[in-house]
């Protein structure tokens, strides 16, 4: 992560707003969040205001968001944070940012689902929702909706990290589950719209159940598995079958054995994230942790069940 040099306060984004959207500039305005690539501050009850703070990628992250996500929602079952102004870049910040709406809700690796039977309809549907064709034009991902054998490189650095850091007790097992999902034949459908980056921070609950799904930043075509991932880590224990069986089109055996390989490679990378937020290191979030730990316990128990 590389901090932007501009330092964001609420007078700069009040003095961004006076410039380029004056009818907002008047509302109370408060940091929700800092994020990986955006901080977001909330901008009255219903607003939100995302500006990018820590990588270089995030100005075509939030442009993509403003072009593709107003016309994506419309169909979507769960609140999402839509587009609604975009700042363009200026002298007194010289990058893009985006008003959206505020989706209310407790981040999920903060407040984890807990009602089984509730939380896998809700994600069923949203995905089935999102799941569609994608246009020929749709944005292609960073890193996201492809095969998982196009990432094992990725695998094995993360998994010898954080076997070396001692996060994980069984490497043989973590394997098994990897060997199980490169193995399983490519998707052959076609390309469909993808969150590609459904970790327990970017989904919000309520009483026990989703709310809201945010940060679209990596939207984009391709294999539907890379959202399935979602059943292992997102669901309490023993709700990735009440999911699957209500997802459609109810995914075959292949699309399954290559989406538990995306929910490892998830956790693996939150695993240490949330290690390195447990350390005190920059960029590190502590509260990935435990939910990435409770992935890799879920993928391992129920390996060829």
């Amino acid at each position: 992560m590389a901090h932007t040099e501009t330092d964001i306060t609420a007078d700069l984004i009040r003095d961004l707003l006076r410039d380029q959207h004056p009818d907002l500039a008047d509302r109370p305005l408060e940091l929700g969040a800092r994020g990986w690539d955006n901080q977001l501050w909330r901008l009255g009850d219903d607003l939100a205001v995302r500006l990018p703070w820590a990588t270089p990628a995030a100005d075509a992250l939030l442009r993509k968001e403003h072009a593709w996500v107003p016309a994506l929602a419309r169909r979507l079952p769960l609140r999402v944070p839509v587009p609604q102004r975009l700042g363009e870049p200026s002298e007194r910040f010289p990058r893009p940012w985006i008003v959206t709406t505020w989706v209310r809700g407790t981040p999920a690796d903060r407040a984890p689902a807990t009602s089984a039977v509730e939380a896998a309809d809700a994600l069923a549907a949203f995905l089935t929702a999102l799941h569609r064709p994608a246009p020929a034009d749709a944005p292609v991902g960073r890193g996201r909706g492809g095969s998982p054998t196009e990432y094992a490189d990725g695998f094995a650095r993360h998994l010898a990290s954080a076997t070396e850091a001692g996060l994980i007790p069984d490497p043989d097992a973590v394997r098994a589950v990897w060997e199980d999902a490169v193995t399983a034949p490519d998707w052959p459908g076609p390309a469909v719209w993808l969150h590609a980056d459904l970790h327990p921070a970017n989904i919000l609950t309520a009483e026990g159940t989703f709310c809201g799904v945010i940060d679209f930043g990596d939207l984009c075509a391709g294999d539907p598995a890379c959202d399935l991932a979602a059943a292992w880590t997102l669901l309490p224990d023993g709700a990735a079958d009440l999911f699957l069986d209500a997802y459609r089109p109810v995914p075959d055996a292949a699309t399954i054995r290559r989406a538990r390989g995306w929910a490892l490679l998830r956790a693996l990378a939150c695993l240490l994230i949330g290690e390195a937020g447990r350390q005190g290191r920059p960029g590190g979030k502590p509260t990935w942790g435990p939910p990435a730990q409770a992935t890799l316990r879920r993928l391992i128990a129920t390996h060829h069940r």
